[in-house]
């Protein structure tokens, strides 16, 4: 009798384990308690690229005259028209992934997911039934949501969440992003091409203050945010909003994050918006998976605990995704590993998940993308570093793309030459850091890329003639 696997949750971790137990010849039920697709498909990744796509759009429509285009009219955003387009591509995709599902012959129930034991799952649906799932394993896939500070209480009209963003019906005239990450500096630039006056709010010194991001890109991106007028408040945060006639007004004080803070970061101030977006972080969907009834740990904020095999403390029990929390790393594609992963290991392997070599992508104007160690941490690990970084404006195929913002940053072990690192910032870099991510794999050197032929012109030429600056 083959291997019965029920997965909860249907987003990039779990459809891809359902799609490749399925495959191995696997009875597979996937639990699903909204849309197929999970955060990525219908609150995150793809949402936002497609509304980023026509922010680029109009941004294009601006400039047609550097272009020595003439004769077009005013452009301007249609906001419902953008929404539904949005929502057209996500559908299209969830669509996409059901009919793989019945082709596939993976069971998939629409319902709440509830961890008995490893042997049975209990699915509890929007009209009240209840369904007992027997089977061998469990893949726990359900994601996070985002976090809310009780400082500023989402009210989805004034305070909204980065869900609610994606749904405006109207460009707001003066929008407040509370949080400097990833998501608050991508929809910071979205909607400053849309025609928002928008200003950001970070705690900590810099914005996008990831660790696997460079600091030399964060500076880039705070650059380039102040070209375009996006007001940016580091080492600051929010302590209170109150609604009023006129739009939200939120109180700014000191961070208690940053030491040494400037005295412009010192003081009491208040601004004021018409829409306040919160996005300060993530929170774990473990909500009703009866977790501790199953003796499932988790951490001191309900992330679930899970060894290298992604495997909890509760043998046959698994999990993968964001629901595993910032210990890992939250993003779609790690999740997908993590899936295939979780899934030989259901089937009789012993795999551990390798994390060593991720790439990113942040899609703000311009892109960021990384791999691998930053020139700091690099350093931190004892490393003798070299860092070759050239300006993106140098490539030809920039200059007649007029997209000149960006560089390309190595870190490489002056030592051995081994590639330890690459962050890049500029137009398609999201593409570009598929090649140092491969050549990383590979356990290649910066003289390889330098010695590879790329094809000219193009932007990943920056790769080659950075590699070339050692």
């Amino acid at each position: 009798m083959s291997q019965r696997i029920t997965i909860i949750g249907g987003g990039p971790g779990g459809y891809t384990a359902a799609f490749s137990a399925a495959k191995a010849g696997a009875q597979v039920t996937l639990v699903e308690a909204a849309h197929m697709g999970g955060t990525c498909l219908n609150w995150g990744c793809i949402p936002t690229k497609t509304l980023k796509a026509s922010a680029d759009a109009l941004e294009t429509a601006h400039r047609l005259s550097e272009f020595g285009i003439s004769g077009a009219g005013e452009a301007k955003p249609d906001m419902p028209a953008i929404v539904a387009r949005k929502n057209k591509v996500s559908e299209i995709l969830r669509g996409g992934l059901e009919k793989t599902c019945a082709k596939l012959k993976v069971t998939l129930l629409r319902g709440r997911g509830e961890v008995v034991n490893a042997g049975l799952v209990r699915v509890h649906a929007a009209n009240g039934s209840v369904q007992d799932v027997v089977g061998d394993k469990v893949i726990i896939a359900t994601g996070s949501s985002t976090l809310n500070l009780p400082t500023l209480p989402v009210d989805h009209a004034h305070i909204i969440t980065s869900d609610d963003a994606l749904e405006l019906q109207t460009v707001p005239g003066r929008m407040l992003v509370v949080g400097g990450g990833v998501i608050g500096c991508e929809l910071a630039f979205i909607f400053q091409a849309l025609g928002s006056k928008v200003t950001v709010v970070e705690g900590l010194d810099r914005v996008l203050p990831v660790p696997s991001i460079d600091a030399d890109l964060s500076k880039l991106i705070q650059r380039e945010m102040k070209k375009r007028g996006i007001g940016c408040e580091l080492a600051r945060t929010a302590t209170r909003a109150e609604v009023t006639e006129s739009g939200v007004q939120i109180t700014l004080g000191p961070s208690p994050f940053v030491k040494d803070l400037p005295l412009s970061a010192q003081k009491e101030s208040v601004l004021e918006a018409d829409v306040v977006l919160v996005a300060v972080g993530r929170v774990p969907n473990t909500a009703g998976l009866g977790l501790a009834e199953a003796g499932v740990e988790t951490d001191q904020r309900g992330w679930i605990k899970a060894d290298a095999t992604l495997q909890t403390n509760v043998p046959g029990i698994y999990a993968v995704g964001d629901v595993l929390g910032p210990a890992r790393i939250m993003l779609a594609h790690v999740a997908s590993m993590e899936g295939l992963v979780a899934v030989r290991n259901c089937l009789g392997a012993s795999e551990n998940m390798d994390y060593a070599t991720v790439p990113a992508a942040v899609f703000t104007s311009p892109e960021v993308a990384t791999v691998g160690l930053t020139e700091s941490q690099a350093r931190e690990q004892g490393y003798n570093v070299a860092c070759p970084q050239s300006n993106f404006r140098e490539l030809g195929k920039a200059q007649a793309m007029g997209e000149l913002a960006g560089l390309f940053k190595l870190v490489v072990d002056a030592d051995s030459g081994k590639l330890l690192g690459a962050h890049l910032a500029g137009a398609h870099v999201s593409d570009i850091i598929a090649e140092p991510t491969l050549a990383m794999q590979l356990g290649a050197k910066a003289e390889d890329l330098a010695r590879t032929i790329h094809a000219h012109p193009t932007l990943a030429e920056g790769i080659f003639e950075t590699a070339h600056l050692l």
